[in-house]
């Protein structure tokens, strides 16, 4: 049982750890951020240490890439149907 609590999941993604870590460089305080999150200090000089200050650029980059994404998955989806109305059609006996 004690084996496993020892492997914890991350309770929060990369992006809200992101988000948190901009909200502290725009001049959050540190210790309410950390309040709000339910996190240690400690655990938030850990991801601001792995993660570094996030950049305007890389945030910018980031929302690109997303939006990009979203963009990819609407034409995906719509090829599919595509595709399976012209199965319908061919599939039909005349």
């Amino acid at each position: 049982m004690a084996e496993e609590n020892a492997i914890a999941k991350p309770r929060y993604s990369e992006k809200q750890i992101l988000a948190a870590l901009d909200e502290a460089e725009a001049g959050a305080s540190v210790s309410d951020l950390c309040r709000r999150l339910g996190i240690a200090d400690t655990t938030f000089y850990r991801w601001r240490e792995k993660h570094g200050a996030p950049k305007a650029s890389e945030s910018k980059r980031l929302q690109e890439l997303e939006e990009e994404n979203r963009r990819l998955k609407l034409l995906v989806a719509e090829l599919t149907l595509r595709n399976q109305a012209l199965k319908l059609v061919v599939s039909k006996k005349w």
